[in-house]
């Protein structure tokens, strides 16, 4: 079991005068590419999981680490995992209603020989794991959406579990984005085609206490700015609003504050990774973490009054997974 505590990085780096920077700290490096993380706090522990490659696309095939904390100070390794021929990424964790951990993965397919640079994707399929003890893990298994349909992210609310896919076998610009809703997060019933005037492609949803369905969609064209979406039950019918900036990686949470903080990469003056608000719609960064390059991909978390957010950024080097606490 591999164990590591990392230095203290930036306290603070740029804030809105009102939010506090509370603490930066890099938590794992041990890979040429380490990228793409998520977060969830689950047994009275903290879950972190990203990809680790030798680049941010094959390469060789990326395979998923584990990480636990009690305290985010210090993290061990419990896993990683890995499937013969496949490339993972993405990687989303959360607890199921059944107690157990789940973690989502999209498995790309790149033939070739791993040690050529560049190699063409011919297809891809999300995966699903799920654990006991976030050490032993099942082995991977297809979801039912299908062969190109790249789950982002699984939202539980009320015992069923709802997410949005898009299809990474069209080019950008045919990109369609779905609602699937699961009660055991392998099988998905489709519920409805999102359709907001951007490219669709990586959406976190989530719900607020009435029951409303939130989603922020990351865009590509024509200007990238994310759309944030609102529904009633049963989801089918859409509100869009313009962002007015982008959200890569977008990921959000919707406290008992009845505020919205999102986090994702913003790219005015260069990418960067941000924490913001989002106000009517519309992102609104207060804080921007210690990043730059190839960074963002996002897990947060709400914890008594703080954002606990992981990502990963190249701007000390070759890119590495960081821990921010924030204070909004």
């Amino acid at each position: 079991m591999i164990r590591i505590a990392l230095s203290l990085s930036l306290l603070a780096f740029a804030a809105h005068a009102d939010w506090q920077i509370a603490e930066t700290r890099k938590i794992w490096d041990s890979a040429p590419h380490n990228a793409f993380t998520d977060l969830t706090r689950h047994a009275d522990a903290w879950w972190c999981v990203f990809r680790e490659g030798s680049a941010h696309v094959p390469g060789t095939n990326g395979r998923i680490r584990v990480l636990r904390s009690v305290d985010l100070q210090t993290w061990e390794s419990t896993a990683l995992l890995a499937e013969e021929g496949i490339d993972l990424r993405d990687p989303k964790i959360t607890p199921h209603p059944d107690g157990r951990l789940m973690l989502l993965a999209g498995g790309s397919i790149y033939p070739g020989d791993e040690t050529v640079p560049n190699r063409q994707r011919t297809g891809a399929a999300t995966r699903v794991f799920f654990s006991d003890d976030g050490k032993a893990w099942t082995k991977p298994q297809p979801v039912s959406l299908g062969e190109g349909e790249w789950l982002w992210r699984v939202t539980w609310h009320a015992g069923t579990g709802y997410g949005v896919a898009y299809n990474v076998t069209r080019p950008h610009e045919d990109f369609v984005a779905t609602l699937w809703k699961t009660s055991d997060g392998v099988n998905y019933e489709k519920i409805a085609q999102l359709n907001p005037p951007c490219w669709p492609n990586e959406t976190t949803i989530r719900f607020t206490l009435d029951g409303t369905l939130h989603a922020l969609v990351r865009g590509e064209q024509p200007d990238k700015h994310a759309f944030f979406g609102t529904s009633k039950a049963p989801y089918s019918d859409w509100q869009w609003v313009d962002a007015g900036r982008a959200a890569q990686g977008p990921n959000f949470l919707t406290p008992p504050t009845g505020k919205f903080f999102y986090t994702g990469r913003d790219l005015e003056n260069g990418a960067k990774t941000v924490v913001g608000e989002i106000r009517d719609g519309r992102c609104v960064p207060q804080a921007t973490l210690p990043s730059g390059g190839d960074c963002s991909y996002p897990g947060i978390v709400w914890l008594r009054g703080e954002l606990i957010i992981t990502y990963y950024s190249s701007h000390e080097g070759k890119a590495a997974i960081y821990l921010a606490r924030v204070r909004p």
